[in-house]
Parts: structure tokens; C-alpha cells; sequence
């Protein structure tokens, strides 16, 4: 196998790890959805304990989500390291660390359920008691994923630039992965500064959109041109 077939390889690998992200985030978010009533204690309580199957879903669905964003940073970060090394191990580095943090965050939600239990020492609390500390577990969790946008969004800097410099990636992915990076910095401040006004999020995350599934589909159906890439190379 010559390097410009091992690398269009590496490319549609990325894409692909990029799509089953996707595809297993959005999973696990609209199944928790569908059971979490953030205000409404009893409510969860009650849907959770009706489709605990549901949530462990759920839950499962959020750890493959990780392991293939991950995954699909390592991709790209085999793709782009011809581009600069330094800052194509950045974003490595950045997303992997989101990724441990997604992680060990996860697990509020897996405590949650704990409460739900009939384990004989929670005999002590009231069912008023045991919803109240569920749901508190829940909003961890909320708060959890924001801190791990932090990273998540500080790696798009980087991977955008490098996909911008590449020459064989279209530079128009680079431009909407930086202006990706503004788009989830603003959400992460609005989040913690401004939590009642959500709407400001709504134009970046758009974009996080567009930019991010844009590059997954290029990556997996249209690769990388040859003559682009040994451009890069000989440079």
C-alpha cells in the first residue's frame, strides 16, 4: 500500500469514528431526553424507574460516543500531523482529555440510578430524599458536560488550523471549525454567566453543526486529492 493510499484510508477512518460519534451521542441525548425532567424529581424518578433499560442505553450510548471521539482525534491527528506535529498533538492531547473528563462525568449519571434501588442502606432515606439526591446527580452531570466543552472546544482551534494550512482538505472546513471554536466558547460562558439566556448559544451551536458533520461526510465519502497531499508532504 502506497502513502496516498494508506492516507485516504486514514482519512475515511476519521470520518467514520467522526459520523459513529455522532450517531451515538445523539442516541444517548435523545433517550435521556426522553426521561430526565430537569425540575421535576418525581417525574424522572418515575421515568426512570419504567425504562431503566432506556437509560442504561443511554448511558452505554455516551461511553461508545467517547471512545469514538477519541478515536476519531487520533485519525486525524495520524492525517494532519504531516501538516505541523506540535499543534496536531495539541488537539489530540485536548480532546482526549474532554474525553476522560466526558467519562468520569458520566458516571453521575450511573449514580443516579443508584438512588432508584432497593438496596437495604437507602431503607434510611425517605422517597422524597432519594428522588431530591438523584436529581442532584443529574445536574452534575449537566455541569460536568459543560466543563468538558472547555476542551471540547479548544481543540477545534488547532484541527482547524491545521485543516485550513492542509492543502488537501477544503479550506472552507478549516474557517467553520475556528469559528466552531468561538461558537462552543460562547455556549460554555453563557452557560456559566449567563444560564437564562440560552438563546445565545443557539447561532454557535449551528455552526458546531455544520462544521463538524461537514468534515465526518468530506472525510468519509470524498477523502483527500493526491496531488494536494504531496504538496504537503514535500513542503
Amino acid at each position: 500500500m502506497n502513502m496516498f493510499q494508506s492516507t485516504r484510508r486514514t482519512a475515511r477512518m476519521a470520518g467514520f469514528f467522526y459520523l459513529m460519534f455522532f450517531v451515538t451521542f445523539v442516541l444517548a441525548s435523545y433517550l435521556r431526553s426522553r426521561l430526565i425532567v430537569f425540575g421535576d424529581a418525581v417525574a424522572t424518578a418515575n421515568n426512570i424507574l419504567s425504562s431503566q433499560g432506556v437509560f442504561r442505553l443511554a448511558f452505554v450510548s455516551e461511553l461508545l460516543a467517547a471512545l469514538f471521539f477519541v478515536l476519531a482525534a487520533w485519525a486525524l491527528y495520524v492525517l494532519l500531523k504531516p501538516v505541523d506535529k506540535n499543534l496536531a498533538l495539541l488537539f489530540l492531547i485536548l480532546n482526549t482529555i474532554g474525553v476522560a473528563i466526558e467519562c468520569i462525568n458520566a458516571l453521575n449519571l450511573f449514580t443516579a440510578t443508584q438512588f432508584f434501588s432497593s438496596a437495604n442502606y437507602l431503607t434510611v432515606f425517605q422517597t422524597e430524599q432519594l428522588q431530591a439526591m438523584a436529581m442532584s446527580f443529574l445536574n452534575s452531570y449537566t455541569n460536568g458536560f459543560m466543563i468538558c466543552q472547555l476542551f471540547f472546544g479548544a481543540w477545534l482551534l488547532p484541527l482547524g488550523y491545521l485543516v485550513y494550512k492542509s492543502h488537501f482538505l477544503p479550506r472552507l472546513l478549516g474557517i467553520m471549525l475556528i469559528l466552531d471554536f468561538f461558537g462552543v466558547l460562547i455556549w460554555f460562558l453563557q452557560f456559566f454567566f449567563l444560564p437564562a439566556y440560552g438563546i445565545l448559544s443557539y447561532p454557535g451551536l449551528a455552526i458546531s453543526f455544520i462544521a463538524e458533520i461537514s468534515l465526518s461526510l468530506w472525510l468519509l465519502i470524498k477523502g483527500v486529492k493526491d496531488q494536494k497531499l504531496l504538496r504537503t508532504v514535500g513542503s
